[in-house]
């Protein structure tokens, strides 16, 4: 049940919230990963390369999120205009 939730959290973000999110897990997963690897913890290391990945994904999702408002609001127009 409490994946659910999540998911449908994250499906209600808003695309500036998706960018936001992805913004600061990508920039904590890059500094996990400095940490890492100047403290030789592999483990560390390897929980920043996922962060950081999540978070180019969340921003992926933030950009598509835009491009599709805008492409159904470029239908809406010429739809108003026919």
């Amino acid at each position: 049940m409490l994946a659910t939730a999540a998911a449908y959290k994250e499906a209600k973000m808003s695309s500036t919230d998706n960018k936001v999110h992805g913004t600061v897990d990508e920039v904590a997963g890059k500094a996990k990963q400095a940490v890492g690897a100047a403290t030789d913890n592999e483990r560390l290391e390897a929980e920043g390369q996922g962060q950081e990945t999540k978070g180019k994904g969340e921003q992926a999702l933030g950009h598509a999120k835009d491009a599709v408002g805008n492409a159904l609001e470029g239908v809406a127009n010429a739809v108003k205009k026919a």
